[in-house]
């Protein structure tokens, strides 16, 4: 019997936590939204209030579907206050330290039935929830950014991720009217796996004087269909994220080919960390994004 999922707990309330709590209210589940920081609840709730109304301006939701929603998300102050959800999802910064710390203060809060996700983009599952009480109860849901807009859900077992844990855990991303993907648990699973050394390609190619950053986004959008090019997609994930997937991949599979770009290293350094610090590969302190090389 597949553990029924009710009540949401999502930790971290910045841009993917936010966009998982908007489309698990959407989807009728009860949710609570938790952040180290209380004013990033708030921001996060006004985001998702501000992206709702933009789907309701676009027809995609009704006026009422928004306000029942948001009625349905909450704040947790507290990871104390998390402990009747039935799925806690960690959506914070990629550092596995981090990760593993919030793990240690959340277990002994938690039901003992309770699902525990974490949405890394690229750290091992089986080493996440080895951190944890409940190991067979661990698993990876990896949503994609923006999450409202994007229809995949990668699915990642740990070693010991129970069966019960991962048909839940399908069986709640498909009521969230995503895809699934099942990966294996080997270093940024499958889209990361493919798209950041892509960008990290890129980068080499701006780094090495092939083309600039203008040339290279416009030859790769029209040139290969892409909707956004991949300097301006990098600027859009964060550069500090994107050297971080890279460090994981070069780390985890001790490939040459996954060798972080120097002139990655060099942004994320200078902070220049892409849309969320004004400048990346483009500054967007203007009017509209200039490109910086």
């Amino acid at each position: 019997m597949a553990h029924a999922i009710h009540k949401v707990g999502i930790i971290g309330a910045g841009q993917m936590g936010n966009g998982i709590a908007h489309v698990c209210a959407l989807a009728n589940f009860k949710v609570l939204l938790n952040d180290i920081a209380p004013e990033r609840i708030k921001e996060g709730l006004a985001t998702i209030n501000g992206n709702m109304a933009r789907q309701v301006s676009k027809k995609i939701i009704r006026e009422e579907d928004r306000q029942a929603a948001l009625a349905r998300i909450g704040a947790a102050e507290t990871l104390e206050e998390l402990g009747d959800c039935d799925i806690v999802i960690e959506a914070a910064t990629e550092k596995e330290e981090i990760k593993r710390r919030i793990f240690t203060d959340l277990c002994p809060t938690l039901k003992p039935d309770a699902i525990l996700a974490t949405n890394t983009s690229s750290i091992s599952i089986t080493r996440l929830a080895a951190a944890t009480d409940r190991p067979e109860r661990f698993i990876g849901i990896h949503f994609m950014n923006p999450v409202p807009l994007m229809e995949l859900v990668e699915l990642i077992r740990g070693i010991a991720t129970g069966d019960q844990t991962f048909e839940a855990s399908k069986s709640f991303v498909t009521k969230l009217g995503k895809h699934v993907a099942v990966a294996e648990d080997f270093p940024a699973f499958i889209v990361n796996r493919i798209l950041l050394p892509m960008i990290n390609e890129a980068i080499y190619t701006l780094y090495e004087g092939v083309g600039n950053v203008e040339a290279i986004d416009t030859a790769m959008k029209l040139g290969a269909h892409h909707p956004m090019g991949p300097l301006e997609l990098a600027d859009f994930i964060g550069l500090d994220t994107c050297l971080s997937v890279m460090q994981v991949l070069h780390e985890g599979l001790a490939d040459s080919k996954y060798r972080p770009c120097p002139l990655l290293v060099k942004y994320v350094e200078a902070g220049w960390l892409g849309r969320k610090t004004k400048r990346g590969f483009y500054d967007y302190r203007g009017e509209k994004p200039v490109p910086t090389r």
